[in-house]
């Protein structure tokens, strides 16, 4: 039963635009300029994570010019009752190409504690690629547990707020939206 005064997922909808559409689109550009450059003539596979990173990788495959693959990773947080009082990950869906030997590009929707991230670092080392490089979308670097992690491409530094559109966010039958919005409606 839902309290009074409580927002729902489904009560919750776009507010203003926090990204343009034309603003992610460029700074996709510029990432993939940047790993064009580090990987030329490299073997060079893209991981985005789903669901939330799905149309990111998508708009920076196009962008690239350098050959590459993508496989996809699906990963689950959930908080269990664990002693540390982090949340446990467990891997859904794994690469389904070989990586061993080749370089690896993370692509993420938003980055904040690390956590997951760590996690899919530390399992996609179990295949012993060249290197493994984080590409993601938005980062709240303010929110990060682990001060080490590695982001080595990072689109755009994002307050604590929750985001809907260009792929990601709840409600999920909001993530069709081209532009990325401030959720308005109160927050989960």
């Amino acid at each position: 039963m839902i309290s009074p005064g409580t927002t729902t997922q489904s009560e919750r909808r776009p507010g203003p635009v926090f990204l343009s559409h034309a603003a992610i689109s460029e700074r996709i550009a510029e990432l993939a300029d940047s790993i064009d450059r580090d990987h030329a003539d490299r073997d060079l596979v893209l991981v985005p994570v789903l669901k939330g990173a799905a149309v990111f990788a998508a708009d920076l495959s196009r962008a690239l010019r350098v050959r590459h693959e993508l496989s996809c990773v699906a990963l689950d947080g959930y908080v269990a009752a664990r002693p540390s009082g982090y949340p446990a990950i467990r891997l859904l869906l794994d690469v389904d190409v070989t990586v061993k030997s080749r370089d690896i590009v993370i692509v993420e929707d938003l980055v904040d504690t690390g956590m997951t991230l760590n996690y899919l670092i530390t399992t996609l080392g179990l295949h012993r690629p060249r290197s493994i490089r984080v590409c993601t979308l938005l980062d709240r670097a303010h929110c990060r547990l682990l001060a080490d992690l590695p982001l080595h491409y990072v689109g755009f530094s994002v307050p604590d707020e929750d985001f809907v559109g260009y792929g990601m966010g709840r409600p999920r039958h909001l993530r069709h939206l081209p532009d990325l919005h401030r959720v308005a409606g109160g927050s989960a």
